[in-house]
């Protein structure tokens, strides 16, 4: 048996010894283990110090004879992280850890094999190479585009690199880009990656057999050091970001087409690529099977077995609310609601810290008392360095990743704060109830009907309101220009905060959309919205799966209470999230307009 630390630099496997191994001293951080024993497929396995009261005491691992193994695949064959550690022959299995997904049925998957790592362009290039666009006993899915039936001329003829032949989108010459062997294939469909399947011998995963093999449960220790956010794609594997099973880069690095339709002409495709936000290895998405950008991916699955597959194939339709055919309540049961978010302004006692002095700003970090039982709240203030105070200030509300992760100190979030700090304004990023190491057994960002949901959604009220107390004691912010910039989730909350909190003058709002799940009425978006009343910029992805245009972004901007003059919702031909320059632009723009410009 050998092991390593998930983030030991070298990432060199060390010999622990021969099995069986009665007592052995492991340091207690994110492990990977080795097995292996002659005439057998090495097995890997990682355990997560995190999630110890659910990992077994024991390291069991069921190993495969040389000859019955599949090379470059993993062989999945139980159901941790789903109902218990049962076999996937007689478990049933859920779509853990995927919010929205929860109360769809247990399925039976039986036992299966899937790819270690995503199909890479060398391997790719063995398609090609085969006439692999030219035959068409590959090619089983008919072709349905916006409802039409394209021909097999007509839908070849999308399928093309950049000099015109057949290839992925990013290829010239039919020849992927030099240095590139061991990198993901990307800027391929739907229809390719079935394509391509279908010539391996293989299939696409559905998303039960892709989420379970994938370990979403563990999100804490594989997202921080998966292929997100980084220069762009990577080698496969080199990340060392391993599911339980053995599968790498199941976060990040390329997105992953699945089997399952979504509905509207959509597929699945999961995982997150590594320019998206880290919750995207949480969050579902589906797209046009057409659709070839250039972090679109893929791996394979093989099953032992096509009796299981029926249900674990079929379409997965989510059911959508529908705001069209409900109503706000009345302005005197609205007030009856807003006395819930009523807290005494005591004392401030504050701790500060100065945690970063970089060329463009000063970080502090704070801790001031909430305003409900005892805890604190903790806050970072980014102050510019290039401009004069008083301050602009944008107070920031995170995407879902904050749920997951349990440290704050490197926050995730400067993709979305720099600019605005290079720009010239303050900013400060509270850690709410429930994220970071505030975490208090929250899991989703997808609202409910549990008072646990409504005291939490109370609760985020509360610490933003205490955070404005407390940049109304600095004399280096100018409390007449305060804005609310919220991110995904926090873009959803931008549609309830400032309803209630006459500070905020301006709003923010990236890849919003009203959620499509439903709440207690006193803290349901729907009631919220109609009391916004500040100018509100929202900035969306045309085909955002988590928040639907027509559904989700278009009655949030409908319902705002603000004036037509003074709100305004742009939607760029991309998915969750728009461009990192449109942001730029267009938030710096609009708190210019709105709060008046930098000093």
């Amino acid at each position: 048996m050998l092991r390593r630390g998930t983030r030991d630099p070298d990432g060199k496997w060390e010999l622990v010894g021969r099995s069986p191994i009665q007592k052995y001293k492991s340091p207690l951080v994110d492990t990977q283990w080795r097995i292996e024993s002659k005439g057998y497929a090495p097995v890997e396995r990682s355990f997560f110090v995190s999630l110890g009261d659910v990992a077994p005491s024991a390291l069991v691992a069921a190993m495969d004879r040389e000859r019955e193994a599949v090379a470059g695949m993993v062989h999945q064959t139980d159901g941790l992280g789903n109902s218990d550690f049962g076999s996937l022959q007689s478990t049933p299995v859920r779509l853990v850890g995927l919010p929205g997904f929860e109360d769809l049925p247990p399925i039976l998957l039986g036992d299966y094999w899937i790819d270690r790592y995503e199909v890479t362009n060398k391997q790719f290039q063995d398609f090609l190479d085969s006439d692999g666009y030219k035959k068409r006993e590959y090619w089983k899915n008919e072709f349905l585009r916006n409802g039409r039936k394209l021909s097999w001329v007509d839908a070849m003829a999308l399928f093309h690199d950049a000099t015109g032949r057949p290839g992925p989108a990013g290829w010239e010459l039919g020849r992927f880009p030099p240095g590139q062997a061991d990198f993901p294939v990307s800027g391929v469909s739907w229809y390719e990656a079935a394509a391509y399947a279908e010539f391996a011998g293989k299939s696409l995963p559905t998303i039960y057999h892709w989420t379970t093999a994938a370990s979403l449960w563990a999100v804490a220790s594989i997202v921080p050091i998966s292929n997100f956010g980084k220069a762009g794609l990577a080698p496969v594997g080199i990340s060392h970001a391993m599911s339980w099973f053995g599968s790498y880069d199941m976060a990040g690095n390329a997105k992953e087409w699945c089997w399952n339709e979504a509905g509207a002409g959509r597929r699945y495709i999961m995982g997150g690529a590594w320019d998206e936000p880290m919750y995207m290895f949480n969050d579902a998405d589906a797209r046009s099977p057409f659709e070839r950008s250039a972090d679109f991916g893929f791996r394979c699955a093989r099953y032992n077995g096509t009796g299981l597959l029926d249900k674990a194939a079929a379409p997965v339709i989510l059911s959508m609310r529908d705001f069209t055919r409900e109503k706000p309540v009345s302005d005197s049961l609205f007030r009856a609601y807003k006395s819930l978010y009523s807290y005494d302004k005591t004392q401030f006692r504050t701790e500060i810290e100065l945690m970063e002095d970089a060329e463009d700003w000063k970080r502090l970090r704070i801790t001031f008392p909430a305003a409900y039982g005892n805890e604190e709240v903790i806050a970072y203030l980014f102050l510019p360095k290039k401009t004069h105070a008083p301050f602009q200030t944008v107070v920031y509300f995170p995407g879902s990743y904050a749920i997951d992760l349990r440290s704050s100190a490197t926050l995730v979030d400067m993709g979305n704060l720099d600019f605005l700090i290079r720009g010239g304004g303050a900013v400060l990023a509270p850690v709410f109830k429930g994220t970071y190491e505030r975490g208090d057994g929250l899991k989703s960002d997808i609202p409910n009907m549990s008072s646990f949901w409504r005291d939490h959604v109370i609760a985020w009220s509360k610490d933003l309101s205490r955070s404005l107390d407390y940049l109304e004691t600095r004399s280096d912010v100018d409390r007449n220009r305060i804005a609310y910039m919220g991110f995904s989730w926090g873009g959803a909350m931008g549609s309830v905060l400032p309803a209630l909190e006459q500070r905020i003058k301006a709003c923010v709002l990236l890849s919003p959309g009203f959620n499509l799940q439903r709440s207690l009425p006193e803290v349901d978006e729907i009631n919220f919205a109609p009391r916004v009343k500040v100018p509100v910029l929202m900035l969306n992805g045309r085909f955002d799966f988590f928040y639907p245009i027509e559904t989700s972004q278009e009655p949030l901007f409908q319902l705002l209470g603000t004036s037509k003059q003074n709100k305004k919702h742009l939607v760029y031909e991309t998915g969750h999230m728009p461009s990192r320059h449109d942001v730029i632009k267009e938030t710096l723009d609009w708190l210019d307009r709105y709060l008046g410009p930098v000093n």
